[in-house]
């Protein structure tokens, strides 16, 4: 189209495509090698730094579609010895960039923003990532630009304990010690700067922020000096401040989740330089919530590197005189509780770890999948991909878990179960019940071997990678709690849960969805329950309670039985409500008045149940983003041009109120009907 450019650019320098080929390619890490021809992303990411905007067009931060003159993207794109000549052309060629929009000139590989706009982004090649292989490394973990990341590779084993783990016996005599803080103690490990509310996610790097890594521990005087050494800046950490209070007493304040002021309860972090016959005492001072586990004898989780190199033990819950109790140092604003224990560290000079729950990091993740793609058995049933990058550009994994169908009926008959994990990061015993789960669905066992005939799997294990990686405990790097903005917009500020959404709909398109299930942890209830939808239509209450029923039983008693069951235990339950009320019902008549939230189990488990809306910097960017598709929605209605469209319009209402009418009386009849049986379900069909 353009000859003159063409020869010019042969002659003078490489080709062009090569060079922007290879330049996204490194982006994107499928290309290390250095080339100095090659424009360096990082000098020109104060474009982005500071403009709120990114969130939505460069959340990877090393992007430049912020660069708002088109001129401008070539002149970075494309090297700079280019003569007039060629750059009069390459004007020419902008000034016909709206021929882009020509359906003959559209491209699959560009990106598209929600209103059609062309967007000057090439797609990532997903094709490249899209399996895992041996033959090139896992991807490492993405991190926020201001996140110090230690070089050290954090590895735990997997160890059962032989016996249960009994809960601690509360004596009633524990020590509530008092808060004393850095004023009367010394500060022995500190986070230098902690992005906090009111700041926000700008861009992200493997390794987190570049340069030195500092030093944050206190320097050792010698070997008689027994101050434990503090660190958790590696995959999942959370440590703030850790102050010595005296020889052997520590009191420890908890990361918030980043871009955020509050989410402080899980934690993980290491401790080097103990002492065997010491008793330590670690205080928490900082957690948010009134209520935990803690308070009716959980543990802390600790894990001994000497006890696992040599005795192959990993991960126990240990601790003795466990308080969880008040902060007495309320500032009258928000108030906070504390979690003390005592321990005895098995060993001398040991490098132990302590954690809430036992950790699942990213890289675990990573390793387990890899594990999958590689096994030519459970490849052949397992389909691992992409479903798209998080907001730190971290990969969020898809799998397809399905035996291979004999014929395309067969393959479409099958039913789809949903299943995902960690939109909570700081609950990882979710992703332990997810590998479970995935240990089973691709074992050789019968029963799995008949689920994998029967449906087709599509699972989910990691939400939320970010957070987990950042070791926030319910946010994602948006600094919002993600299971409460499924309903979003903001497609690249909450890509995880978007694309979820979004493949769930595509998957309705195909085939009935029998069940979705997403695996969580709670702060404060023991064992294994389940929330269930509450569906407006009152002929489904019993039918969204079967599963758990089941599940409870372990044995796929019939759906029928179940329902009969589920009558008489909510019939129970109603009673007993009303009972402990002083009042009476008649369950024979309608149930349309009775709330079941009041009857069953609390789901307050969260102090996030109340979303926070969205952050400052997203709110008007989701207004526009809205009016927007509101405009652009009205400039596709098209207006009825001939009186044959209008004749046809008219003919299709006509018909549709004929079949509504038809439908209306088919349902009284069968009321009818069904009023002169007389039995318990009147009344739930009648509702």
């Amino acid at each position: 189209m353009f000859p003159a450019l063409e020869t010019h650019l042969k002659q003078t320098i490489p080709d062009p495509y090569e060079d922007f080929m290879y330049r996204h390619l490194q982006y994107y890490g499928y290309f290390k090698a250095q080339r100095g021809s090659l424009p360096n992303s990082a000098t020109h990411q104060h474009v982005r730094k500071n403009n709120p905007q990114y969130l939505l067009n460069g959340s990877l931060g090393e992007k430049d579609d912020l660069i708002p003159d088109t001129l401008q993207k070539e002149k970075l794109l494309w090297p700079t010895s280019l003569s007039s000549a060629v750059h009069r052309q390459i004007e020419a060629i902008n000034r016909d960039s709206h021929m882009l929009s020509l359906p003959h000139l559209r491209s699959r590989q560009l990106l598209y923003d929600e209103l059609d706009e062309v967007n000057p982004r090439l797609r990532e090649p997903q094709e490249l990532f899209s399996i895992l292989s041996t033959k090139r490394p896992l991807q490492a973990p993405r991190w926020p630009i201001e996140c110090e990341v230690i070089k050290e590779n954090i590895h735990h084993i997997e160890w059962a304990p032989p016996q249960p783990e009994y809960f601690y016996q509360p004596k009633g005599n524990e020590k509530v010690p008092e808060i004393v803080g850095e004023k009367k103690g010394t500060v022995v490990y500190q986070l230098d700067s902690v992005p906090t509310e009111g700041s926000y996610f700008t861009s992200s790097r493997v390794g987190g922020k570049r340069g030195i890594i500092k030093e944050l521990a206190v320097t050792l005087q010698g070997p008689e000096d027994n101050t434990l050494l503090f660190e958790s800046r590696f995959e999942s950490g959370n440590l703030q401040k850790a102050v010595r209070v005296d020889t052997y007493e520590y009191e420890l304040t908890l990361r918030t989740d980043l871009y955020t002021d509050k989410h402080t309860q899980w934690f993980y972090f290491r401790v080097q330089n103990t002492r065997k016959d010491a008793t330590y005492r670690f205080t928490i001072v900082n957690l948010l919530k009134p209520k935990s586990l803690y308070t009716i004898g959980m543990k802390p989780l600790l894990y001994s590197q000497l006890d696992a190199n040599t005795r192959n033990i990993g991960w126990r819950r240990e601790g003795n005189e466990i308080k969880y109790y008040k902060n007495n140092m309320d500032d009258g604003q928000q108030p906070f509780y504390c979690l003390t224990w005592t321990i005895q560290f098995p060993y001398d000079q040991d490098t132990c770890f302590f954690a809430h729950f036992y950790p699942y990091t990213y890289t675990d993740l990573q390793c387990y999948l890899l594990s999958v793609a590689n096994n030519p058995i459970q490849s052949q049933f397992c389909k691992l991909q992409t479903l798209c990058r998080s907001l730190a550009g971290n990969t969020v994994y898809l799998l397809t878990i399905t035996n291979p169908s004999q014929t395309p009926q067969e393959a479409a008959a099958k039913k789809a179960v949903v299943l995902s994990a960690r939109v909570h990061p700081g609950e990882s015993n979710g992703s332990w019940v997810m590998k479970g789960f995935l240990d089973f669905i691709l074992s050789n066992s019968p029963d799995a071997q008949l689920l994998r005939d029967i449906f087709v799997f599509k699972v989910l294990p990691m939400l939320n990678p970010d957070g987990v990686i950042v070791g926030n405990y319910r946010c994602s790097l948006a600094g919002r709690d993600l299971n409460r903005h499924y309903k979003t917009i903001l497609k690249e500020s909450f890509p995880c849960i978007w694309y979820t959404r979004n493949m769930i709909k595509r998957l309705l398109e195909e085939r009935e969805v029998l069940l979705y299930c997403d695996f969580h942890g709670h702060s404060r209830k023991n064992n294994i329950f389940l929330y269930g939808c509450n569906n407006n239509n009152r002929k489904y209450w019993l039918h969204e309670r079967v599963f758990p029923l089941m599940l409870s039983k372990n044995a796929p008693d019939k759906f029928t039985q179940c329902l009969a069951e589920l009558k008489e235990l909510l019939r129970q339950e109603i009673h007993k409500k009303f009972h402990e009320l002083g009042q009476d019902v008649d369950l024979e008549g309608s149930w349309s008045d009775i709330s079941l939230s009041d009857i069953e189990s609390s789901t307050n488990g969260s102090d996030s149940s109340l979303s926070d809306g969205l952050p400052v910097h997203l709110a008007n960017i989701a207004d526009e983003l809205t009016q927007k598709k509101k405009m652009f929605k009205k400039k596709k209605k098209k207006s009825l041009q001939t009186r044959k469209q209008r004749n046809e319009q008219y003919q299709k209402k006509t018909l549709m109120q004929k079949l509504k009418l038809t439908e209306d009386t088919s349902c009284h009849w069968e009321q009818e009907n069904i009023k002169t049986e007389g039995d318990i379900d009147t009344a739930l069909d009648s509702t």
